[in-house]
């Protein structure tokens, strides 16, 4: 049995109902289907800045309300560390200096320690990275 690990790309698609995601999301058990610490991070850290930037009461509201919902959404789903392990594996990957964004280089690292498939739509990137299984499940 594989372990999915959602990319943000892919999160970001399922959390806004894209049916060809959630179709294939759906296929797995939940055990099956988890998030890196790192996309917790990044969309986290998304959602912070919009609370901050936002000037007008709508818009307030509106940052609120889509940082509720990835709180709710996220506490469903298996968060994956980014453990000790995972980090040798990064700074190898860093050392290799492959071109690729260091958070991408992170999420990678936490996929290949835990040896599961990467889900994302950034093949680009994740393709020049040794060792990661990728898949794009954006596609029907």
């Amino acid at each position: 049995m594989s372990l999915f690990v959602l990319g943000t790309d892919c999160l970001a698609l399922l959390q806004a109902g894209n049916q060809v995601v959630s179709n294939r999301v759906a296929l797995c058990s939940p055990d099956q289907i988890a998030v890196s610490v790192i996309t917790v991070e990044e969309q986290l850290r998304g959602w912070y800045t919009l609370v901050r930037r936002a000037k007008k009461p709508a818009e307030t509201a509106l940052a609120y309300d889509r940082l509720a919902r990835s709180v709710t959404h996220l506490a469903r789903v298996q968060i994956l560390l980014f453990r000790e392990t995972a980090i040798a594996v990064f700074q190898s990957l860093l050392k290799a200096k492959l071109g690729v964004r260091a958070n991408d280089l992170r999420i990678a690292a936490i996929a290949i320690d835990y040896d599961a498939v990467l889900i994302t739509r950034n093949l680009r990137d994740f393709a020049l990275i040794p060792g990661v299984r990728v898949e794009d499940w954006s596609k029907p």
